[in-house]
C-alpha cells in the first residue's frame, strides 16, 4: 500500500470514530483498543500479507469455521480455486488468524463428532465442499441452540433447588443468609440463632427486624432502615453477637 493510501485509511477510521456523540465512548479503553484493531487489520489486509488468499479462498475458508472440516479436504478444495498451491499450513494458520480476530471464537469440541459424522456423509453422496460447509454451518447453529437451551434448564434446576434448599435451611431453624419464601415479598436470614426480617418499603428502602419466627404476620422489633440489603446486613453481623434486651 502506498504511503498516502496508509494515511487516509488511518484518517478515515479516526474521523468515523470521532463522529461519535458520546465523549464517554471517545474515551472508553476498550472502544480505542477496538477501533486501534480494526486500523491494524484494515492495514494488513491492503498490504497484502497474506498473499495466496485472494478471491473466492478467503470466503469459503471463512464460511467453513467452526465446521470442523478435516484441513486436508479444505487444502485440496482450495486448490482447486485460481491461487498459488496452499500448503496444510497456510489453511491451518489462515484458520488461526480468523480465530484470533475480536470477537471470534474457536469451534466448539463437543460439536467435532456430529460434524464429521455429516461430512463423511455428505462426501460419500458425492456432495461438493461449499454445499457441504452450507449443511454443517446450519447443524452447528442448530446444535449451539440446542446446548444453550439444555444449560439454561440445567442453571434454571440448579438455581431452584438451590432456592428450595436455602428455603429448608430457614425453616429448620439453621443459620442462613438472606432467603425468600414462596409467596412471600420479605426476605429472611439467622445469625447466632436469631432470626431477622428484611421488608422492602414504598420508597424503595428496606426495614429490617428482628422477628422470632418467619411468618408475615409475626410481630416484629424494628431496628432500623437502610438504602440496601449490604447495609442491613452489616448492622445484623454485628448486633447478632450483642447482648438483646
Amino acid at each position: 500500500m502506498f504511503e498516502d493510501d496508509r494515511i487516509r485509511v488511518v484518517k478515515d477510521a479516526i474521523a468515523a470514530y470521532v463522529k461519535s456523540p458520546s465523549l464517554q465512548h471517545l474515551r472508553d479503553p476498550h472502544s480505542i483498543i477496538t477501533v486501534a484493531k480494526a486500523i491494524i487489520k484494515q492495514l494488513d489486509r491492503d498490504s497484502g500479507i497474506w498473499k495466496k488468499w485472494e478471491g473466492q479462498r478467503d470466503a469459503l475458508l471463512k464460511a467453513s469455521l467452526g465446521c470442523w472440516i478435516p484441513v486436508g479436504e479444505l487444502q485440496s478444495y482450495l486448490n482447486t480455486l485460481p491461487g498459488p498451491s496452499l500448503t496444510i499450513t497456510d489453511v491451518c494458520q489462515r484458520q488461526r488468524a480468523y480465530y484470533e480476530e475480536p470477537y471470534s471464537k474457536y469451534p466448539n469440541e463437543d460439536l467435532k463428532e456430529g460434524c464429521l459424522i455429516l461430512f463423511n456423509e455428505e462426501k460419500a453422496l458425492g456432495t461438493e465442499l461449499i454445499a457441504i460447509i452450507g449443511r454443517l454451518a446450519e447443524h452447528v447453529e442448530g446444535e449451539e441452540e440446542r446446548l444453550r437451551l439444555e444449560h439454561d434448564a440445567r442453571y434454571k434446576a440448579m438455581r431452584e433447588s438451590e432456592k428450595l434448599a436455602a428455603e429448608r435451611r430457614l425453616l429448620s431453624g439453621a443459620d442462613c443468609k438472606w432467603t425468600h419464601l414462596k409467596k412471600s415479598s420479605e426476605c429472611y436470614c439467622r445469625v447466632n440463632g436469631r432470626t431477622y426480617r428484611l421488608t422492602r418499603a414504598k420508597d424503595k428502602r428496606w426495614s429490617l427486624s428482628r422477628v422470632e419466627g418467619v411468618s408475615s404476620e409475626e410481630s416484629a422489633d424494628l431496628i432500623g432502615t437502610y438504602l440496601g440489603k449490604a447495609d442491613a446486613t452489616k448492622v445484623v453481623a454485628k448486633i447478632a453477637y450483642e447482648t438483646e434486651y
